[in-house]
């Protein structure tokens, strides 16, 4: 671990790159600079194409399995909320079918996904899948082009996956006029066998503390997670909040989260110093890329 004396929070972010840039072999402590506290400036991400029209679908069949279909049906757009991409699942097999999505990655960025649905035997469901306009904001996605899916259907009784399928993609109104330029403004910290991680800033009023905004991108030719182990703040241990899985060829934002609730059981008024190490691994054999 790297241990590296700071005053502020924004300092917080350098002292982190210090630390990574040793895991990439670069060493020694340097003068960074460039990234700020507070909160990302970007438009309402979304809700229409470069052209100012909205954003549509074609209604289209993306799933036909063993009696169960999923159908596309609209591309539905919420400036407050994220847009969504209502779908009809129809379940004309024998037994009941939950469906689960692993991953959802939109212009080429992984984000979040809560979906989750069980629809009985004989029986039919509306769902849909919501992009949060806070995570296409982060990524810079000002027009959503393209949404690729990961979904396995599941025993809603056992919940043992019964069947994983490819990936599904959908492509919208605006594909091609879609911005895929990585959102990679700040500080590099890590640059080593196709996999990048840049500190873009420091968020100040994240819901559970401080965040420290990273942009990833996986060039590697396998699907990666990135961790942080061993935090020390101020020479005190700390469990930070993050894990993020890259598939290969795509980018993602995150936050590395730091609990408030835990510097002050600490007693920790203010941040002086930062140990860490990133661990880096394959997402499908789990072997380490860097410890």
């Amino acid at each position: 671990m790297k241990n590296l004396s700071k005053r502020s929070l924004a300092a917080l972010l350098a002292a982190i790159m210090v630390a990574a840039a040793a895991l990439s072999g670069c060493g020694g402590e340097s003068e960074i600079s460039g990234i700020e506290s507070g909160q990302a400036q970007t438009e309402d991400a979304g809700s229409a194409s470069a052209a100012g029209e909205a954003v549509t679908i074609d209604e289209q069949v993306i799933f036909d399995y063993n009696g169960l279909t999923i159908t596309a049906t609209e591309y539905v757009v919420d400036e407050f909320w994220g847009d969504s991409i209502s779908l009809l699942i129809e379940n004309n097999g024998t037994s009941d079918v939950g469906i689960s999505i692993d991953e959802v990655i939109v212009n080429n960025y992984m984000v979040s996904s809560l979906f989750s649905e069980t629809v009985t035997a004989g029986n039919k469901a509306n769902a849909s899948i919501d992009l949060y306009s806070t995570e296409l904001e982060a990524a810079g996605i000002e027009n959503v082009g393209q949404i690729e899916l990961y979904l396995h259907l599941f025993d809603p009784t056992t919940y043992m996956t019964s069947y994983t399928a490819d990936v599904i993609t959908i492509q919208t109104s605006a594909f091609e006029t879609m911005d895929t330029t990585p959102n990679d403004d700040g500080t590099e910290l890590y640059n080593a066998g196709g996999i990048r991680v840049v500190g873009k800033y420091v968020d100040e009023g994240s819901f559970w503390g401080n965040a420290i905004v990273l942009f990833l991108e996986n060039t590697s030719g396998q699907n990666i997670t990135i961790s942080v182990d061993e935090m020390a703040i101020n020479g005190y241990m700390v469990d930070p909040l993050f894990v993020a899985t890259v598939y290969n060829g795509k980018m993602a934002v995150e936050d590395i989260t730091i609990f408030d609730t835990e510097l002050e059981e600490n007693g920790i008024e203010s941040i002086e110093t930062v140990e860490f190490s990133f661990h880096i691994y394959n997402s499908d054999t789990y072997a380490d890329i860097t410890y």
